[in-house]
Formats: structure tokens, C-alpha cells, sequence
């Protein structure tokens, strides 16, 4: 299974409880960084993370733009009910991953909010 499709399969499992995939692909000194909240976590908070918004909040469709052995880049669309309208709203999302000893490492992602539906 390619990297992309691993890392997209475990976080399809993850949003729905099962964080056993997850737990496979991540190297135990992982760190992640939101780049438009300036945070920084380690896989236990992305869980939590995960577990949080998975009631409002659908992964979408990912494209891949850069696969190696050591490197994944990959967009993804996310549609969330929208707090203030309650209507469906869409956030892209450009995700940044690194790999050591063949388990993600890094990873960093920024989103970009308020997108069109990308069915559209």
C-alpha cells in the first residue's frame, strides 16, 4: 500500500473511532503543526483532535501531489456543519508528511476555509 493511501485509509478508520491503522503508520516521537493556529501536538492530541470534531466534520476527497519514500504532500477537502449557519461549509487542506524508519515522522498541514463544494 502506498504512503498516501495508508495515511488516508488510517485517518478514514481514525474519524471513526478505530485509531488502530493509526497507531501502525506513526513513529512514537511524531510531532504535527498547524500552521494557522501555531500549534504543535503529538499523536495522542491528534486522536483526541479527531475524536472531537468527528461528530461535525467529513474527510473529503485527497489528492495526491508528491509521493516518495521519504515524503507525502496531499490536499484534502473536509465539509463541517457551520457553526453559524448551520449549513455545510469546506476547508482545503495541504498536508506536509515526513517519514523516519518508514513511519510518519512529521506532519504539517494549513487549511484554508469558507471553499466551494467541491461537487460543484
Amino acid at each position: 500500500m502506498a504512503k498516501a493511501e495508508a495515511y488516508e485509509k488510517a485517518w478514514k478508520l481514525g474519524f471513526r473511532g478505530d485509531f488502530s491503522m493509526v497507531d501502525q503508520i506513526y513513529h512514537p516521537e511524531y510531532r504535527a503543526v498547524q500552521r494557522n493556529l501555531n500549534v504543535e501536538v503529538d499523536l495522542e492530541a491528534d486522536k483526541v483532535i479527531v475524536s472531537t470534531i468527528s461528530e461535525h466534520v467529513t474527510p473529503g476527497p485527497v489528492r495526491v501531489i508528491f509521493e516518495n519514500d521519504e515524503f507525502v504532500c496531499l490536499e484534502r477537502t473536509f465539509r463541517f456543519i457551520s457553526v453559524e449557519t448551520e449549513e455545510p461549509a469546506y476547508n482545503n487542506a495541504i498536508t506536509a508528511i515526513t517519514y523516519l524508519n518508514g513511519k510518519i515522522i512529521t506532519q504539517e498541514s494549513i487549511s484554508e476555509r469558507n471553499q466551494p463544494d467541491p461537487s460543484d
